[in-house]
């Protein structure tokens, strides 16, 4: 059974091979051990702090198969984004230029950048194996990727009230992003990938320094990079679509490096926070139908575990677990567990 639990230390070898593995590169999942590590420490310490209000904190999840301990996916929370430096990206702003005399009257888009992004906790470094991320293992990804927001629901102290994910923009074959070339490199003179390594998430300093200060009229780029702007790359689209599932909107924001969009949400407004729903575990039997996909979740915010399952019936009915289920979540009969409905229509239950 699959089911998604904070990372350990003990998990460096596999974290440092998925780290390699993915493409693009994982900021918060650097691929050098010893610049990995110490994430992975910090994430234990946010973990295990007692935390009145969102500050440095960093959590890093990871989706393991129960029967071969293998780890096949991770994704993370930063509890506030731009922490020590402010976070960037552009505001896509809709400036009215208008002449009485000339009976002219034109609203043009302009990017400017933004550090309004700044303080809110944001979600990053998904990365799924690629042997999960067809439709038939689609569930596999809503696990790993909604089980960060049930986390936040659970534990709005540790969190803002409003959460943000960065998508990746559109990139060709190569890896060349046609808003990079059009913009960023005007400024660098680097390649997107190079850059994107040494921006450790939008949150450096060089970055205010050498991008530009002034707005950007849409109109004047390119018709490439126009097109490209606000669009998730195609390797994207499951991420981008459980995002939507929960209750992510796109906003006026774009990135600064690819012009990907950015999708925001209030936490109250999730479906992990407005459909989510206490129940009491029981064991399953055969009495207990097929039931709806729901993700399940216990553990609080120590230690916390994520799992799919079936239930039916109502909260009072409780939540029927089979043994496996309950062995991944750690949990006995009668104990509570926090359960949200997958609402999905395709895609086999781990």
């Amino acid at each position: 059974m699959l089911f998604v639990r904070p990372a350990r230390l003990a998990d460096l070898d596999e974290l440092e091979r998925m780290a390699r593995a993915a493409q693009p590169v994982l900021h918060s999942l650097p691929r050098e051990r010893r610049a990995l590590e110490p994430r992975v420490a910090l994430s234990e310490d946010s973990f295990r702090a007692e935390v009145e209000f969102p500050g440095e904190e960093f959590y890093l999840f990871v989706l393991e198969e129960s029967e071969t301990k293998r780890l096949l996916g991770t994704s993370s929370i930063v509890a506030s984004a731009g922490y020590a430096e402010p976070f960037h990206a552009f505001r896509n702003d809709a400036l009215i230029h208008a002449s009485r005399e000339l009976k002219v009257n034109r609203k043009i888009h302009a990017l400017t950048m933004s550090h309004e992004l700044t303080g809110k906790s944001r979600l990053t470094g998904f990365y799924i194996d690629p042997s999960l991320r067809d439709e038939d293992n689609a569930a596999a990804a809503h696990l790993l990727s909604r089980a960060r927001m049930i986390y936040i629901a659970a534990n709005p102290r540790r969190f803002s009230t409003e959460v943000f994910s960065l998508m990746l923009g559109v990139t060709d074959d190569a890896g060349a992003s046609p808003f990079w070339d059009a913009v960023g490199r005007k400024f660098f003179g680097r390649d997107f990938e190079q850059v994107e390594a040494d921006s450790g998430g939008r949150s450096r300093t060089f970055i205010a320094e050498v991008m530009p200060s002034y707005p950007l009229y849409v109109p004047l780029l390119p018709a490439d990079a126009q097109r490209v702007l606000g669009e998730p790359n195609e390797h994207t689209l499951l991420a981008y679509d459980i995002h939507l599932e929960e209750g992510f909107e796109p906003d006026r924001y774009v990135d600064i490096f690819d012009a990907g969009p950015v999708l925001t949400i209030a936490v109250d407004k999730s479906a992990s926070a407005s459909s989510g729903e206490l129940r009491a575990v029981r064991e399953r039997g055969p009495e207990d139908g097929a039931g709806a996909p729901y993700l399940v979740a216990a553990g609080g915010a120590h230690a916390f575990r994520c799992v799919i399952a079936r239930l039916s019936g109502t909260r009072a009915d409780g939540a029927a677990l089979t043994a496996a289920a309950r062995a991944a979540l750690g949990v006995s009969d009668g104990d509570t567990v926090r359960c949200v409905p997958l609402h999905q229509a395709s895609g086999e239950l781990p």
